[in-house]
């Protein structure tokens, strides 16, 4: 009778954290999304194989589509410095990648092929015409490969900050594939995960990722902290995957053979940037590079009128 009164209370006892937990959990997805500051003033959403993918489309002319940084805190927000300024020139269109912003984000393993298809997918079956593409960060290597697939959808590339090509060869391993069983799971994951994109936490990892941390990033701030909570906290499986390198791909063969023109734009205070750029160049000598002072991992945010100037300079000639 002992040892059953004992399982009746470690259960019970169990049972009552898993529900604090998950009020906690709860609490913290309402306070994250209660400004609404991912709200769109205009946007569209295409029905993709895997789930809803919101897009916005401002401008005429040419087509333009920028890609946001893969991650659970970015969104095509991230663009909101230079669209006005593009769209007076070209049809600029911006897109919430699965898993991040508004778009939906479904309970899978996210993987650079993954993002290579929507890209794909969304230039056939969206834009329906051959267009230019700027990517940021880690969304430079799908960008990449969806070239290197389908060169016959890009006319010219800009990526910015592109992963290192050493790191972007990760691949699973036992620790990583731990890591996202521990996200993945419904209340315990949930929590971590909240803990690590506390509103706090999230200024912290930006005023690192930029040289000079200002009032306007402060707004930034607020919209990548909803970005990663909308949806009930569901970014934690794209985390998931990030964190496990299910997201990295060895760019170098395609980056041999791409014929498209690339541009790489660095943020002169980002770590290692010019041997990253090297790196790339060594496999691709036809490419051309710029680095913009004063900023870090987001020059378009940082210093948006010089990235439009470079902008102007790449896509207009």
């Amino acid at each position: 009778m002992k040892i059953k009164n004992k399982l009746k209370y470690t259960f019970l006892f169990s049972a009552l954290i898993a529900f604090t937990i998950s009020i906690i959990n709860r609490l913290i997805y309402i306070s994250a999304i209660i400004k609404n500051n991912l709200t769109p003033i205009k946007g569209k959403y295409y029905n993709w194989r895997f789930g809803k993918i919101f897009y916005t489309k401002q401008g005429f002319g040419n087509p333009i589509l920028l890609i946001h940084d893969l991650d659970v805190c970015s969104s095509s927000l991230e663009w909101k410095e230079i669209i006005k300024k593009l769209s007076a020139d070209h049809m600029v269109y911006t897109i919430d990648l699965l898993g991040c912003g508004l778009s939906d984000k479904p309970y899978l393993t996210y993987t650079n092929f993954l993002y290579v298809q929507l890209i794909s997918d969304f230039i056939n079956n969206v834009i329906c015409h051959k267009t230019n593409v700027i990517a940021s960060g880690s969304s430079s290597s799908f960008t990449i490969m969806a070239c290197h697939n389908d060169s016959n959808l890009f006319n010219k590339i800009m990526i910015i900050n592109p992963d290192d090509l050493y790191q972007s060869n990760f691949v699973p391993r036992k620790n990583s594939i731990s890591l996202k069983i521990l996200f993945d799971t419904p209340i315990i994951g949930t929590l971590v995960y909240n803990i690590i994109f506390s509103k706090n936490h999230i200024k912290n990892m930006l005023s690192h990722q930029v040289y000079i941390f200002n009032d306007k990033l402060l707004i930034t701030v607020n919209e990548n902290y909803e970005a990663s909570h909308i949806q009930n906290c569901k970014g934690k499986y794209l985390f998931a995957s990030i964190k496990g390198s299910y997201t990295n791909v060895n760019v170098i063969h395609a980056l041999k053979e791409i014929n498209n023109s690339i541009y790489i734009i660095g943020g002169h205070y980002k770590e290692n940037i010019n041997t990253i750029i090297e790196n790339y160049m060594y496999y691709n000598s036809s490419m051309e590079c710029f680095i913009i002072e004063n900023t870090k991992h987001f020059p378009h945010i940082e210093a948006p009128n010089t990235f439009f100037e470079q902008i102007k300079v790449f896509f207009d000639n």
